[in-house]
C-alpha cells in the first residue's frame, strides 16, 4: 500500500474535524495530546465503518484534563481513572483521554504505571505496532516505533519481546490471532506465534467473559479458518473442541459465497461434536447468542433432510444460513447448495391460516387436543407445500372430528 496515500488519507479524515474541540482543550497544537490507536490506524489502510469515539493520548494528568474539558464546555466521565482515562463528549462526539504512561511493574493486567510526558514509553507498552500510530489535529502521523509499515504491509507484530507484551495481559494472545484476522490476511509472524505457543498454558486464569468477547469479535470476520487451525495447533484452542473434523467443517463453511457471522461457526462447532453447553461454559455466551446457535442448529437440521418447505416456513431468517451449515458438515458440493438457495426463492409460505379458536369452532374441545390437532394440520400444510387454503384445513379438521 503506498505510504504517500496513507498519509494523505490520513491528512484528510473525516473525523478529524470533529476532534479538533478535543485537540484545542487538550493543546494538541502544541504536541500534548494526539489521537491514537485502531482511528488511526484504519484511517491508514482506507478502513471506513469503524466505531466512532476517539482515542486519544495526552502529557496531561486526568485531573487537568477534566479541568481543560470542563472550561471548553464538555461533559466529563471519569470512566477510568486507575488507568488514566477521562471520557469527554462533546456534540455527541466522544472522546477517550489516556495519560500518558510507563510501566514501574508489571504482573499481569494489575501492572503498576506512572505517568509520564514520554511518547516513546508510552508506545512501548502498547501491544501491537500497528497500534502505536498516534496523530495530531492536522493529521500528522507520529510513528515513535515505525509502525507504518507494519500497519501498511498488514504484518501483525508484538512491539519489543512478544513474551513481555504477553505476560502484561494474556488476553494479547487472542488479539494477535484476531488482528492476524481483521488486519493481518492470516499471515503469521514466527515470532508472534512462539510466544503465542508459550504462552497458550496460562491462559486459563483469564476470565471466560473476556476471551469470549475476544472469540466473537474473531468469529465475526469472513475469514478467519486458517487462524483458528494455527490456535488450535499451538493449544490456545482445546482440540476436544476444536478437532481436525470441526476445523475442516469451518473451513468448508467459509469456502461458501455466503455471509457468514460468528453463530454459524459455532452451530458448525455445536453440530460437528463440540457441544452447546461446552461452547456456552468456554466463552460464557449471551442467551441471545446461544438462541440464535439454537435456531440455526434447527435449521441446518432440515436442510439436512432436504426438508426445503419446511425450512422456509420455521426458520425464515435462518433459511440461507441453515443450508450453509449443512452443506458444511455434510461436505456437499457448492453447486447443492446454489441449488437450493434457489429453490428457496420461490417458496414463499406466509402465515399458517388457522388458530387454535378456529379449531373451537368447528366443534373440538378447548385444551390439549386442540393443540395436537393444530399441530398436525399445520405439518399437512407444509407437506402440501402450502397449497392447503383455509377451507380445506377447516375441512380436515371436521373430518377429524367424525373419525373420533
Amino acid at each position: 500500500m503506498n505510504p504517500n496515500a496513507a498519509l494523505e488519507r490520513l491528512a484528510h479524515a473525516s473525523w478529524l474535524k470533529a476532534a479538533q474541540p478535543f485537540f484545542a482543550c487538550l493543546d494538541g497544537e502544541g504536541g500534548k495530546t494526539r489521537a491514537v490507536g485502531g482511528i488511526v490506524r484504519d484511517t491508514l489502510l482506507g478502513i471506513e465503518g469503524g466505531r466512532p469515539d476517539i482515542d486519544m493520548a495526552s502529557e496531561f494528568v486526568p485531573e487537568q484534563v477534566a479541568e481543560r474539558g470542563r472550561a471548553a464546555g464538555m461533559n466529563v466521565h471519569p470512566t477510568g481513572i486507575e488507568h488514566g482515562t477521562m471520557t469527554l463528549v462533546h456534540n455527541g462526539r466522544i472522546a477517550e483521554v489516556t495519560t500518558l504512561r510507563q510501566d514501574v511493574e508489571t504482573f499481569g493486567r494489575k501492572a503498576r504505571v506512572s505517568f509520564g510526558t514520554d511518547w516513546t514509553e508510552d508506545a512501548r507498552r502498547r501491544d501491537f505496532t500497528m497500534n502505536a500510530l498516534y496523530c495530531g489535529p492536522k493529521g500528522q502521523l507520529f510513528d515513535p516505533l515505525g509502525g507504518l509499515d507494519d500497519c501498511l504491509s498488514g504484518r501483525v507484530r508484538f512491539i519489543g519481546d512478544p513474551d513481555a507484551r504477553i505476560a502484561e495481559d494474556r488476553l494479547r494472545v487472542y488479539r494477535y490471532f484476531r488482528f492476524v484476522v481483521s488486519h493481518g490476511n492470516q499471515q503469521f509472524d514466527p515470532m508472534a506465534i512462539a510466544a503465542c505457543k508459550r504462552g497458550a498454558d496460562d491462559l486459563g486464569a483469564l476470565s471466560a467473559e473476556r476471551v469470549g468477547r475476544e472469540m466473537m469479535r474473531l468469529l465475526s470476520h469472513r475469514r478467519c479458518a486458517a487462524a483458528l487451525a494455527e490456535m488450535a495447533v499451538i493449544g490456545v484452542l482445546p482440540t476436544e473442541l476444536f478437532s481436525p473434523r470441526v476445523l475442516a467443517d469451518l473451513a468448508r463453511l467459509e469456502a461458501f459465497a455466503v455471509p457468514l457471522d460468528a453463530e454459524m461457526r459455532m452451530a458448525v462447532m455445536a453440530l460437528a461434536g463440540a457441544g452447546r453447553q461446552s461452547l456456552q461454559n468456554m466463552w460464557r455466551l449471551s442467551n441471545a447468542n446461544m438462541a440464535r446457535v439454537e435456531r440455526l442448529i434447527g435449521a441446518a437440521d432440515l436442510a439436512r433432510r432436504d426438508h426445503l418447505a419446511e425450512l422456509a416456513y420455521r426458520y425464515h431468517g435462518e433459511r440461507e444460513a441453515g443450508l450453509a451449515i449443512a452443506a458444511a458438515i455434510e461436505g456437499s458440493a457448492e453447486n447443492w447448495l446454489n441449488e437450493r438457495l434457489t429453490a428457496l426463492q420461490t417458496i414463499n409460505p406466509g402465515r399458517f391460516p388457522l388458530s387454535g379458536s378456529d379449531l373451537v369452532l368447528a366443534g373440538h374441545a378447548p385444551g390439549p387436543t386442540v393443540g395436537a390437532e393444530l399441530q398436525r394440520l399445520e405439518n399437512l400444510w407444509i407437506e402440501s407445500r402450502f397449497s392447503l387454503d383455509r377451507t380445506a384445513l377447516m375441512a380436515l379438521a371436521r373430518s377429524a372430528l367424525r373419525d373420533q
